[in-house]
């Protein structure tokens, strides 16, 4: 089993505003798309899978609980400007998590898709 890219499964509330937000801001193209339900989008070796309440991945587990868009877990996007990325987004209006952290290996910020996933841009020291 082979595949050139690696799979990301993202769950999220509006599968149109989650495309229009990666395609838009972060580089992303649109792959494949069975919207309301599902949509793919790949940025490079990066395949994220976008799946919505009407998706087989939104079904409720046997336990009752209910998948739920959201949470810490994140794709890491490295940036080489991450100062300019920043402005960039925000005059776009995209909704930031916190401020620039730096630490050891470099510096970051997390923004929120429009289902309330994290993406955190990266840039390495």
């Amino acid at each position: 089993m082979s595949d050139a890219l690696a799979n990301v499964r993202y769950l999220v509330d509006d599968v149109q505003a989650c495309v229009d937000f990666y395609t838009t801001h972060l580089g992303f193209t649109l792959r494949s798309s069975a919207a309301p339900a599902f949509a793919d989008v790949v940025r490079g070796p990066l395949r994220l899978l976008l799946s919505g309440p009407a998706s087989s991945a939104g079904r409720p587990m046997p336990d009752g609980e209910t998948p739920v868009a959201g949470g810490w877990n994140r794709i890491h996007l490295v940036v080489d400007d991450l100062d300019a990325e920043v402005a960039r987004l925000r005059e776009a209006g995209v909704r930031f998590r916190n401020t620039v952290v730096s630490g050891p290996g470099g510096r970051q910020i997390l923004l929120v898709d429009p289902a309330g996933n994290l993406v955190e841009l990266f840039q390495p020291r």
